[in-house]
């Protein structure tokens, strides 16, 4: 068993060299696609469609960033929450986006880089209606359904064990799994970030007979995650991120970004947009590149909006996710 573990680490070991000496930018160009860890279903995130597509506001930033490397196709890895993390560390995806919070230890001492935030969110609990339950503080003693290998168990321990009381923990390895046991009446309620809840709750029998609780129990940053062996990589998938913040907050959209680029007269669109300076090319792409993300998938608000919105199963709003001129916490770094 000990000799197995030295193998297991040298191999790791091995292939986080061979990944770092490469530049993911040059093995995702040289290949022709981009790796990305996704769900195995979380609609609104990462699902299929009726074709068979991925689509999903995760999938929309996969996208997005393959669209910055000038690469036509993405290959996806289905993942649950403890698969995500050891297959980036593995090289066996070159981007992770799943929902996945930032937390201390995940950036610093996992051999990982969170890049930036594509959604403020929260964990919380949903309850059936005909629990008559109003608060989260009313579950003590109740069976909790949630997902293993995630910061979802620990919220939940700290919650429960802040106000005095007790729960039994029903866990599995994949959200399907928790939803099939919650809705066959298997566990009380069902935790994780509220933003999964809305999208389980997509899924149920009977979606209007569910209700998420008041409480938000915890932060959850979530974005996507790289390698910390590559600089390069960590700053292009960021900046493409920001590059959908701001594009919403200066008016640029997946309609008239050919004539922002030809027309803007303001200094900041000219630079963001690759009309002027060396910004895009100083991180390793082509000029094009900012105008051929904002084509392939729009900005900020757009991506919210297909995926999330009130329009959708999930019927989300914006909240913290707004622009920060709007009372929210989306705030890109100056593009200069």
């Amino acid at each position: 068993m000990q000799l197995t573990r030295f193998c297991l680490a040298g191999l790791l070991t091995l292939a986080l060299a061979a990944t770092a000496s490469a530049g993911t930018l040059q093995n995702v160009k040289k290949d022709g696609f981009l790796k990305c860890g996704t769900h195995v279903e979380n609609p609104g995130f990462s699902a299929l469609d009726d074709k068979g597509q991925r689509i999903g506001f995760d999938i929309d930033f996969m996208r997005a960033v393959a669209a910055a490397a000038n690469v036509p196709e993405i290959k996806y890895v289905p993942l649950n929450s403890k698969e995500r993390i050891p297959a980036l560390q593995s090289g066996e995806i070159d981007l992770l986006v799943r929902t996945t919070t930032q937390t201390m230890n995940r950036d610093t001492a996992l051999g990982l880089s969170f890049t930036t935030v594509t959604l403020y969110d929260g964990q919380g609990f949903m309850v059936r209606k005909s629990s008559g339950v109003k608060s989260a503080k009313d579950l003590n003693g109740a069976a909790i359904g949630m997902e293993t290998g995630s910061t979802t168990e620990l919220n939940v321990a700290d919650f429960f064990r802040k106000n005095g009381m007790n729960y039994k923990p029903v866990v599995f390895e994949k959200q399907p799994d928790v939803r099939k046991a919650y809705d066959e009446g298997r566990c009380d309620a069902h935790t994780t970030d509220i933003s999964g809840l809305a999208a389980q709750r997509s899924l149920m029998k009977d979606p209007a007979e569910h209700v998420i609780l008041p409480e938000v129990i915890s932060k959850e940053p979530l974005g996507p995650f790289v390698r910390k062996d590559d600089a390069q990589w960590t700053d292009i998938v960021r900046w493409v991120v920001w590059l959908t913040i701001a594009a919403e907050e200066y008016g640029v959209t997946q309609a008239n970004v050919e004539e922002m680029f030809a027309n803007s007269k303001d200094p900041e669109v000219q630079r963001m947009l690759g009309k002027t300076g060396t910004l895009w090319t100083d991180l390793g792409l082509d000029q094009g590149a900012p105008v051929r993300v904002i084509k392939a998938v729009g900005n900020y608000g757009e991506i919210f909006e297909r995926n999330l919105g009130p329009k959708t199963p999930l019927r989300m709003e914006r909240g913290l996710n707004a622009q920060w001129t709007k009372g929210g916490l989306l705030y890109s770094p100056p593009f200069r």
